[in-house]
């Protein structure tokens, strides 16, 4: 819980920070029953996809390696494979999926419908997810559709409480350790 209360400071925080910056903003209904959803603005849906993985924190757990290096590794072009990188609590242990293969098998409207209705065990905060805007859900399925490269693996399967995971995997392009 207080890691995504901080994931939300973070986002709160980095959507002021745009805002300041001109190059992407946040709009917001004057009027709180018109059932306009606040969006993310940037200069293509692509760079607004971008900016929403990144805010998200979707990169924790659906990128190997990413956490585990404030963000420096792996590339750009290697995000969102999923990852062997367990999350373990009271319900077992969870893997970050492999957002590419998902986007490769939905439609576009197939994805947003996904994300508005979806869950799943944690550390996934789905209540957050809902309450993207369709925009913004769109704009990270275009996103995730443009990142270069082979689309990988899918990730583990989940694992019942009790169940020691296996150590994650090396990362792409490094040999195993001996």
């Amino acid at each position: 819980m207080k890691r995504m209360m901080t994931a939300l400071a973070c986002v709160g925080s980095a959507m002021v920070v745009a805002a300041c910056d001109g190059q992407m903003t946040t709009t917001v209904s004057s009027t709180a029953d018109a059932g306009a959803t606040p969006m993310v603005l940037a200069t293509s849906d692509i760079e607004a996809g971008r900016y929403l993985v990144l805010v998200g924190g979707c990169n924790d757990c659906h990128t190997p390696q990413y956490a585990m290096t404030n963000g420096a590794q792996p590339p750009e072009g290697e995000w969102l494979k999923g990852s062997t990188e367990g999350h373990t609590g009271p319900w077992g242990t969870t893997y970050g999926k492999n957002l590419r293969l998902t986007t490769q098998r939905l439609s576009e409207d197939q994805w947003v419908e996904l994300l508005a209705t979806g869950s799943s065990l944690p550390p996934m905060p789905w209540p957050s997810v809902r309450a993207m805007s369709d925009a913004d859900k769109r704009a990270i399925y275009r996103y995730i559709r443009q990142l270069p490269g082979e689309a990988g693996e899918q990730a583990p399967a989940p694992l019942p409480p009790g169940v020691t995971p296996p150590p994650p995997a090396p990362p792409a392009g490094t040999a195993p350790a001996a």
